[in-house]
């Protein structure tokens, strides 16, 4: 584990070395194309080349250089080291909230997603986020363990205005809060009698709180307490697919919303 460990902190030491090293993973490149990337002296770029050719991670092609296959797959496990730790960085103030055990998908797909934290003078921007998602969706698809007032609002007026389909999955927990408030009771009762609205009920916990606006995937944050930590969305394949499956899943066990069953 040392030997490795070494090369790592070798390439670490300096940026020009991991840019060069990409550089000729990419292709053959001279001395003056490799000081123009990367702005480095020749001095610089002569150390650099020398080191590498000493490691076989780089060749000579007659006026230029290129890297060896051994040079290309450091390239390659250096480039997926800085993707994870960009990825890390990004969700280490929400990864103590995050149900990373429900998440059916590898974190890396999170590399280019979008993470929205409150803020002294936006508190509700995580909240504000999906909120504005929801409103410019054509179609919806949910599934989580609450809904609150601002979303069932949104989806309510963008439904009966005739511009959006509204599908969601609900748990009973989130069913019994709604009916317990008459103005936020007669709002899901008034989604879920539209011709373009489903709402469906699972007994069993749904553990996460996920929107799929028009293949978007936004995934709510909380801490153990309910209140809302962050908000993260992507259009990452993967990570629609996990939603889309999920919410099939929880759609099939589920059944259909009846108001009499939680409310005379």
């Amino acid at each position: 584990m040392e030997a490795p460990l070494e090369e790592i902190e070798f390439l670490a030491r300096s940026t020009n070395r991991v840019e060069v090293l990409q550089l000729l993973a990419s292709g053959a490149q001279t001395r003056r194309d490799l000081a123009a990337a990367t702005g480095a002296s020749q001095a610089t770029l002569g150390r650099i080349l020398e080191d590498f050719t000493e490691r076989s991670w780089v060749s000579r092609d007659g006026g230029a250089y290129v890297a060896t296959a051994t040079g290309e797959l450091v390239a390659d496990g250096i480039e997926e080291l800085v993707s994870v730790l960009e990825t890390e960085a990004k969700l280490r103030d929400v990864v103590a909230y995050l149900p990373a055990a429900e998440l059916g998908f590898d974190l890396r797909r999170l590399a280019d997603a979008t993470v929205t934290m409150p803020s002294r003078t936006r508190p509700s921007a995580p909240l504000q986020r999906v909120l504005d998602a929801m409103a410019d969706a054509r179609t919806l698809r949910a599934f989580s363990h609450t809904l609150n007032e601002q979303s069932l609002a949104t989806a309510r007026e963008t439904v009966a205005a005739g511009d959006q389909t509204f599908e969601a999955v609900l748990s009973t927990d989130a069913i019994e809060a709604l009916a317990d408030d008459d103005g936020l009771w007669a709002d899901l009762r008034a989604l879920a009698a539209s011709d373009d609205a489903e709402i469906r009920v699972r007994r069993e916990e749904v553990p996460v709180a996920v929107t799929v606006a028009d293949g978007t995937v936004y995934l709510l944050v909380r801490d153990d307490a309910g209140i809302l930590r962050a908000s993260l969305h992507t259009d990452d394949p993967a990570v629609r697919e996990w939603a889309e499956g999920a919410f099939s899943g929880y759609w099939d066990s589920a059944i259909p919303f009846d108001p009499t069953a939680f409310r005379e």
